[in-house]
C-alpha cells in the first residue's frame, strides 16, 4: 500500500514537471516574436494631432492613465525619471487619457505635477485596442514598432521598467 502512494505520488510530480516544462517552453516560442503595437490617432488636450506615426521608428514609453488615477500619480515620476535618462537614445514619453471624469483637463493635470510630456485625451477607443484594462497600464514600445514589455503596477522600485527602456533603445534588424 505504501508502495503504491508512492508510486503515485512520484507519477504526479513527474507529470506536473513535464506540463511546466512543456508550458514554459511554449510561452518562450510565443516571447520570441513581439507582437506589433497596433496604431492610433487621437488629439491632444489643445486639439493638437497626436499618432502613434509620429512615434514611428522611437523607442517610446506609451502610458495609459486619467487623472482621477493615484497609482497613474505615483508611476509617472519613475516614468519621466527614465524618459530623461534615455533622452539621448531617442526614448519618448507620450500619454493616452481614457476613462475620465466630465471635464477633466489631462494636460493641465501634467503641468500641475511639472510634466511637459504630451498626453492624447478621449483615449478609451485606443485603450481597448491596446488591451488596457485598467490604470496605470505603460507599453514599452522598440523602434521596430513591436511592445516588448506591458506595465500595469505603480511599483517605481520595480527593476523591470528601466531593463525595459533599455531594450527599446537597442538597434534590432526587422
Amino acid at each position: 500500500m505504501i508502495y503504491l502512494k508512492t508510486l503515485y505520488k512520484n507519477l504526479l510530480s513527474s507529470a506536473f514537471i513535464v506540463l511546466t516544462l512543456l508550458s514554459v517552453n511554449a510561452n518562450a516560442s510565443e516571447a520570441a516574436i513581439a507582437p506589433q503595437a497596433p496604431s492610433w490617432q487621437l488629439s491632444t488636450q489643445s486639439g493638437e494631432a497626436i499618432s502613434s506615426t509620429q512615434l514611428a521608428g522611437k523607442a517610446t514609453i506609451l502610458h495609459f492613465w486619467a487623472t482621477w488615477c493615484p497609482y497613474c500619480k505615483v508611476l509617472q515620476p519613475k516614468l519621466v525619471e527614465l524618459a530623461k535618462k534615455y533622452q539621448a537614445q531617442g526614448v519618448e514619453l507620450v500619454a493616452i487619457s481614457f476613462n475620465e471624469d466630465e471635464g477633466a483637463l489631462p494636460q493641465d493635470e501634467l503641468a500641475a505635477r511639472g510634466y511637459t510630456f504630451p498626453t492624447a485625451v478621449n483615449g478609451d477607443e485606443v485603450a481597448m485596442r491596446y488591451g488596457v484594462r485598467g490604470t496605470p497600464t505603460t507599453y514599452f514600445i522598440n523602434k521596430n514598432n513591436q511592445v516588448i514589455f506591458k506595465y500595469t503596477s505603480s511599483d517605481t522600485t520595480d527593476p523591470r521598467l528601466e531593463l525595459a527602456v533599455k531594450e527599446i533603445i537597442k538597434v534590432l534588424d526587422k
